[in-house]
Order: C-alpha cells, then sequence, then structure tokens
C-alpha cells in the first residue's frame, strides 16, 4: 500500500502505475474530514457521474451489467436516487470501483481514472495536486524496480558466488558451523571491498535499522556488487590468496565507482547545455 499526500491528508493507493486504485474516501477528507463518506455518496448519485462510470466499465469490464446499468442511469438525477458504491458494485458487476473495510485503510477504492474525475468534481486544484503526486509515484516505482533488478542480479552472482567457494575452499570434513563462517568470511571480503567495512561493522554502527547493509545499498553499489561477486568466483577458481583478493577487489570496486561517476558528469553537463 503506497501513500500520497494532499494538502496534509494521506491518500491510500494500491497497484502500480496505471493499473493503481485511489482511496477516494481519503480525498473526500479533503473537503469534509468528518463526514468523508457523504461526499463520495453525493457524488455518486449525480448522473453525470453514472454516465462517466457506465463510460468506463464499458471500455474496461467485459462482464459489466448493461441491463441494470440502464435502470440505474435512467433513475440517476431524482431527487429520490441514492447510490453507493457497495450498491453499484453488486447490481453492475463494476470492477472500477472497490469498497474496503480492510484492516489497515476503509473506505471506498476506485481506479485512477475515477479517482481523478472525483478530484476534478473535487476542485481543479485537488486534481493537480493528485497528478503531481503520481508523478512522483511513478518516478518512485520506477527506482524501486530498477533497485529490485540489480538486487536479483546480485542474488543470481551471489549464486555463482557461494558456489565457486563451496567448490574450491569448503572442504568436505568441516563442520556445518565451520562451512557457515567461511561463507560469511567470504561475503564480507567483498562487503569490505566495496562499502570499506563489515556487515557486524555496518550494524554495529546503526542498531536502529533492520536488514544487512547489502539492503541500504543503492542501485550503483548493487551493480558493483553483482560484478565484484562474479570477479571473486573466478579469482577463488584461481586459487588466489584472499588478502590478495581483497586488493583487487577493492581496485575494482573504486576503478568503477569512479567510472560511474565520471560518466554520469558528463551525462550532467550534457543536459546543462540543452
Amino acid at each position: 500500500m503506497n501513500k500520497i499526500a494532499v494538502k496534509d491528508i494521506e491518500i491510500n493507493v494500491t497497484g502500480i502505475g496505471d493499473d493503481s486504485f485511489v482511496n477516494i474516501t481519503d480525498i473526500a477528507r479533503i473537503v469534509n474530514s468528518e463526514f468523508p463518506a457523504y461526499v463520495v455518496r453525493n457524488w455518486m448519485r449525480l448522473r453525470a457521474t453514472i454516465d462517466f462510470l457506465g463510460i468506463w466499465e464499458k471500455l474496461n469490464n467485459s462482464n459489466f451489467n448493461l441491463t441494470e446499468f440502464d435502470q440505474i442511469r435512467n433513475e440517476s438525477g431524482s431527487n429520490a436516487f441514492v447510490m453507493t458504491a457497495t450498491k453499484w458494485v453488486k447490481e453492475t458487476n463494476a470492477i472500477g470501483i472497490k469498497p474496503s473495510r480492510g484492516k489497515y485503510s476503509e473506505g471506498t477504492f476506485a481506479h485512477r481514472d475515477i479517482a481523478l474525475e472525483f478530484a476534478s468534481w473535487i476542485s481543479p486544484e485537488v486534481k493537480l495536486y493528485i497528478i503531481k503526486e503520481f508523478q512522483r509515484l511513478k518516478v518512485q516505482e520506477s527506482e524501486q524496480l530498477e533497485w529490485n533488478g540489480k538486487r536479483l542480479l546480485t542474488k543470481l552472482n551471489y549464486l555463482i558466488h557461494t558456489d565457486a567457494v563451496k567448490e574450491h575452499l569448503v572442504q568436505i570434513e568441516l563442520s556445518n558451523q565451520q562451512k557457515s563462517y567461511i561463507y560469511a568470511n567470504e561475503a564480507d571480503l567483498l562487503n569490505v571491498a566495496l562499502f570499506g567495512k563489515t556487515a557486524k561493522e555496518w550494524r554495529d554502527e546503526n542498531p536502529d535499522k533492520d536488514g544487512n547493509i547489502r539492503d541500504y545499498a543503492n542501485t550503483i553499489e548493487l551493480a558493483i556488487l553483482s560484478n565484484l561477486e562474479y570477479l571473486n568466483s573466478m579469482l577463488i577458481a584461481q586459487k588466489i590468496d584472499q588478502s590478495e583478493r581483497l586488493i583487487l577487489l577493492n581496485k575494482e570496486a573504486n576503478r568503477e565507482k569512479e567510472l560511474f561517476n565520471r560518466n554520469n558528469i558528463k551525462a550532467i553537463n550534457r543536459l546543462e547545455k540543452k
């Protein structure tokens, strides 16, 4: 569950990108913090809203109940007409709106398209704020996907790394505890080469943080770590002593950092000249 903020109101968002759903009850709190559900109901009883929801469902939902929709549309606009999210979904098989009674977020969730329409009804200003927050969230999600991709690549190379350790450094007669020590020792070799500290040293410096030093690495560091794992597996296979491997790995880590920084500065300079 992601969150965006508009006028100091937190708005819950589920899903990613164009398929995300937004809690429009949270949006309604911007104009009525005491009874936001009433704001949503008032919006849903409007004929213009029913027309918009019907068009959205026709475009996106092959199971939309057109017969029930036509009846609802005919009744909309009258003084006696009442519509809720639960009733709309139950009678039309709609998928663009989802009533929620969740543990962490109650209210009415609506597809991003519908949420923006609701925000526009609240006020153009609110709609623009939400669009801006969506853009920020999209960048954040993109960075997270990139980070996850780098983390996956690192894990794949870690398998290559541990396999090299197992084949060349771990003796069969060692105990499980002794074997674990060797694996951890080689992992820390990479930590020192890249981050300048062991996993324990990082934990001692960051007692309030969960996870380990690699969980807080940026995408560039993860990419370099992935390369170091592969390089170390090759050096292990060549039976190069650990102390010498540390020097080689550290030089490679620094070389790749410098290469990135140099290219990054060039990219920035190109952008500034445009």
